[in-house]
């Protein structure tokens, strides 16, 4: 089998782990990465065997499949580039900085016939993935995702940053169609806000709370979820898990019987790129489509819609 000629546009936190599975991975090989910063761009392509492009029409004529990881205010403009150029796209999370953009590059892949696929990696923790099944009609969830400040990101509010994990998350276990959405949020460092608490409520009944904070002193991802027959816990940093589920004794109280689960040490990053090449050999949906990418950002502005006027900046 011939292998997929990948390439990266933007090799830093992130984008330097695109290159190096790309580089790893039996039905890819990596061809040749870009970087605003082109000594950056150097170490990462040197180390990969790999070519340091200048020129982005030159880099398009190279590849066929492009990961892209540059800044979010930057996704809507390199990716419409890319799928113009008929290139298979991953482009992180979010999708683009605004609901119109996304709409556009979905139809764009469409017509072009270009996979895209969106870096909603949380989707292949394999936390997720084995505690997927225990999940069955919850009534509510109450989420956390906390990380401590390092400065990236901050192009976009907390929401976009970080928030949009958990509402892709969401989604995915298909909740149905949203009702009504709350929010409240806090600019203490960036020019948006930092912190941010959501309520979103389903025409189910099924109630979601979500904080989100880029200024906490710990990094904290977990998500409580309760259900008719118990509970489920899941931390998505220490890949544990905890069912709870209602036992009763003949005779007896009802009471809560504990199953404790710990998920394996994969790398989500590789699954996602694995199943975003799979995708384009089979010509089949990716596992996070564009549309999907398309979904969370839209449930992400409403929740900026609603805590619009309950952001507090620190004076």
């Amino acid at each position: 089998m011939v292998k997929l000629r990948a390439g990266v546009i933007g090799v830093g936190h992130l984008g330097q782990h695109h290159a190096r599975l790309y580089a790893s991975l039996p039905d890819s090989t990596l061809v040749g990465v870009m970087d605003q910063d082109q000594g950056r761009a150097s170490v990462i392509a040197q180390k990969h065997g790999a070519q340091v492009f200048s020129d982005l029409p030159d880099f398009l004529k190279q590849v066929e499949v492009v990961s892209i990881a540059v800044p979010t205010s930057s996704h809507y403009s390199v990716t419409k580039a890319c799928l113009e150029a008929g290139k298979h796209v991953l482009v992180e999370k979010p999708i683009a900085v605004l609901p119109i953009e996304a709409r556009e590059l979905v139809g764009l892949a469409t017509r072009n016939r270009c996979t895209l696929q969106v870096g909603h990696s949380e989707r292949f923790n394999p936390i997720l993935q084995l505690m997927r099944p225990h999940i069955r009609k919850p009534v509510l969830f109450e989420c956390y995702r906390l990380g401590t400040y390092s400065g990236r990101g901050t192009d976009v509010d907390v929401v976009l940053d970080l928030m949009i994990h958990d509402l892709d998350l969401v989604l995915s276990l298909d909740p149905g169609p949203v009702e009504d959405v709350r929010a409240v949020g806090v600019t203490v460092l960036s020019s948006t806000s930092d912190v941010s608490h959501a309520r979103v409520q389903f025409r189910s009944g099924c109630i979601v709370n979500l904080t989100a904070s880029r200024i906490s002193p710990k990094a904290m991802r977990q998500w409580h979820i309760f259900q008719g027959d118990g509970c489920v816990s899941i931390d998505f940093q220490s890949r544990q898990g905890v069912i709870g589920r209602r036992s009763v004794e003949p005779g007896g109280k009802p009471t809560v019987a504990v199953e404790e689960l710990q998920a394996g040490d994969g790398e989500p990053l590789k699954q996602q790129l694995e199943s975003f090449l799979y995708a384009i050999r089979s010509a089949s949906r990716p596992v996070v489509s564009g549309e999907d990418g398309v979904a969370a950002l839209e449930l992400a502005y409403r929740v900026l819609s609603a805590m619009e006027m309950s952001v507090y900046q620190q004076t």
